[in-house]
């Protein structure tokens, strides 16, 4: 097949200069990286940039136009100092410039232009330093500029400091009308019957438009053929699937799985009931189970998982659980062989591998491995080691997937004879928009139901910031729940001062301290509501023997309090915790918060979760953090994560390794186009799973590239 001419490289149509530009700015090589480096956005007269929504740190590019100039000499050294103020008509901005008097006199009073810098903030307040600029021309064509402005949507492009918006552009507007015309992934005849721009069309329209029905019509075709893409790839990869024969696993009367059924103390939720006979049907052909079980925090993911691997011991299969954490490695051995009982944890010998067993442990466990004894193992990276071999691999479950690399996850499903079945499991409730465009090759289950007996979970929101005296109540209540039997989790986002660990990034310019473990740990023990209290510390650098012996001691009751970072967010079971406090929450993330809350409330005392927070009310950081105390809802708190991240901000690191592969498609917003975009696909695929007939299609598969098509050639 042709090579694509998106694939011919950027020096085919810039000069060799500007490209080496290109790609220390944007990882640019290809025709196809350079046309789709798409505007963010398009800026016209009336439709500003919110200054007011300025973030720390940010490479920004705002239309807006100067109010107020200002030059004055240093006080304590010698040099001089220009302030230059814009206003967007909803905010305004500082830019400074140290030594540059000269530009005094090119930004004048009413001057409209573009100003692009990096956002910092100053006693609260934000500035530009040092930013570049390109005005709308002198006094004698501002008139025109200012026209052209009104009438034409201006792009703004993704930038960075060495590489404008506006160099971007001017760059766009003299090389695209040079290009031949650009091959269409999207069949004919599916342009014709959506009544759609073709790729050439779209593109140049959204790069150089004039009006802005233009831009209207060209991201309607670009967000199709974003979804379109992305479904084929997958298609392709479930269609593929069901090419490579795995070992059929059936269930066997009387065995095992009915074994361990018949002395669970409980029965099976509907949800778990339901789940467990789509994995048996499952399991017992030799198409491989490929699988996302998603489920409430509490809802008895491990459970049903563990009745998949009895049903795959069953036929001398083993079964292995990738942790993320060799506390929760720990956690899911030691509840999977109570699960299990004396009886049945004997004949499949549950074994353990961490990288912190001694020598003679991790030998012990590789013979059980490579032997076939040990028909359930547990454990961490260290099973991705040269080293680990097993007699007969028939089930992979790998227990929150995002905190593995795609490369790490085929190495260990490769040390299968045969393909192992796959079951991916997540706490934190997918959207359907999402499990549709990230998880779109697997098949999803989910459980909503939670095991009857749970006492439940009270959630309150403190905000420190209006009462900074609440956070003695917070202290009062805790010792409440210890004088009733209970234990707590205290949570922070970092281990010492300036260390942390899990947590995202402040969203305002609030500069106070972030409590830590080590601190927060000695507060604790010298206040009096906890005296003769014992207070624990736990956290991701102690060492493994010194986090398990924590856990144990807490689990047994013998620790009050244990003072965590989140390692302690998944999978960690203690009933007789019934308090959870979260200090800085506004620190982690929507689903970080609604996982941390599920360690408490799990047995028969109800639990109650502090959310703790300085962040400002009118804030985002405070926003998110009030959604998570107002409902118990995983799910509906997974809907409103997803509408309050960024943009951009669905495919990114997290679940691919890279950045998002989506420019102008929303999740959120688009679901509509997903599912037309998946029914062509899986049609096309299923008459053509080559894609023989569409080549077009077939290289902007391979032009998704790098982790994006990692992730769905290896899952």
């Amino acid at each position: 097949m042709p090579t694509s001419p998106l694939m011919a490289p950027l020096t085919s149509i810039v000069e060799a200069k500007e490209a080496k530009a290109l790609k220390k700015a944007f990882e640019m090589e290809t025709v196809g990286d350079f046309v789709g480096h798409l505007p963010r956005r398009h800026a016209r007269r009336g439709e500003l940039t919110r200054i007011a929504n300025l973030e720390r740190d940010e490479y920004v590019t705002l239309v807006a136009q100067v109010t107020k100039v200002n030059l004055r000499r240093m006080q304590n050294r010698n040099g001089s100092i220009l302030t230059v103020t814009i206003t967007d008509g909803h905010g305004s901005i500082d830019m400074l410039w140290f030594n540059q008097h000269y530009r005094e006199g090119q930004l004048h009073v009413g001057t409209t232009g573009l100003f692009s810098g990096k956002v910092t903030f100053y006693n609260g307040t934000p500035q530009l330093s040092h930013p570049e600029y390109q005005l709308f021309g002198d006094a004698q064509d501002a008139a025109s500029a200012a026209d052209d402005w009104a009438s034409r949507p201006i792009p703004i492009y993704p930038a960075t400091a060495s590489y404008q918006s506006w160099r971007f552009a001017r760059l766009m507007q003299s090389t695209l009308p040079k290009l031949p015309e650009l091959p269409d992934p999207v069949p004919g005849v599916v342009r014709a019957d959506r009544g759609e721009l073709s790729f050439d069309e779209a593109i140049r329209a959204f790069h150089l438009a004039k009006i802005d029905t233009d831009l209207d019509a060209a991201r309607e075709a670009l967000k199709f053929t974003e979804a379109f893409e992305l479904q084929a790839a997958l298609a392709q990869k479930r269609a593929r699937a069901t090419l490579v024969g795995a070992l059929a696993r059936p269930l066997h009367l009387g065995g095992l799985r009915e074994r361990f059924d018949a002395a669970l103390p409980f029965e099976l939720t509907a949800d778990q009931a339901e789940v467990g006979k789509q994995f048996e049907a499952e399991l017992a052909t030799t198409t491989p189970m490929y699988r996302l079980l998603q489920g409430e925090v509490g809802s008895g993911k491990t459970l049903v998982a563990v009745r998949a691997m009895l049903q795959v011991a069953e036929t001398g299969g083993q079964s292995v659980l990738l942790a993320p954490t060799e506390v929760l490695a720990t956690q899911h051995l030691r509840s999977i062989t109570r699960s299990l009982g004396p009886e049945l944890a004997g004949e499949l010998m549950p074994t353990l591998l961490t990288g912190s067993l001694s020598k003679g442990e991790r030998q012990r466990a590789l013979l059980r491995m490579v032997t076939g004894d040990a028909k359930i193992v547990v454990g961490t990276h260290a099973l991705l080691t040269e080293g680990v071999e097993f007699e007969d691999l028939g089930l992979l479950v790998i227990d929150e997937q995002h905190r593995f690399g795609v490369e790490q996850r085929e190495r260990l499903r490769r040390r299968g004879l045969h393909p192992p079945h796959q079951l991916v499991l997540t706490a934190t409730p997918i959207p359907r928009t999402v499990a549709m465009t990230v998880f779109g090759d697997l098949e999803v289950s989910t459980l909503r139901t939670l095991p009857s007996g749970r006492a439940g979970i009270e959630s309150f929101m403190v905000g420190l910031s209006e009462h900074p005296q609440w956070i003695a109540r917070v202290w009062q209540r805790t010792a409440e729940e210890l004088e009733r039997g209970r234990q707590a989790f205290i949570v922070c986002a970092a281990i010492e001062p300036g260390e942390e660990e899990g947590t995202q990034p402040a969203e305002d310019d609030d500069a106070r301290p972030i409590a830590n473990v080590l601190e927060v740990t000695t507060q604790l023990r010298q206040l009096p509501e906890f005296a003769g209290r014992r207070i624990e510390s736990l956290h991701g650098r102690m060492h493994a023997d010194d986090k398990d012996r924590v856990m144990v001691q807490f689990a047994a009751g013998e620790i009050d309090i244990v003072v965590s970072t989140t390692v302690i967010e998944v999978g960690v079971d203690v009933p007789n915790a019934s308090v959870m406090v979260v200090l800085d929450a506004d620190r982690f993330g929507m689903s970080q918060l609604h996982q941390l809350r599920g360690r408490v409330g799990r047995g028969q005392w109800p639990g109650v979760c502090l959310l703790v927070t300085s962040a400002p009310p009118a804030s985002l950081a405070h926003t998110r953090v009030e959604a998570v105390a107002a409902t118990l809802d995983g799910f509906e708190l997974a809907e409103q994560d997803l509408e309050l991240r960024r943009e951009g901000d669905v495919l990114g690191a997290a679940q691919s390794g890279s950045r998002s592969s989506l420019k102008v498609l929303r999740v959120t917003q688009d679901i509509d186009i997903i599912d037309a975009a998946r029914e062509v696909a899986t049609q096309l695929l299923e008459s053509d799973p080559d894609l023989t007939d569409f080549p077009e299609l077939r290289a902007a598969i391979e032009r998704l590239g790098g982790s994006t098509v990692a992730h769905l050639e290896m899952g």
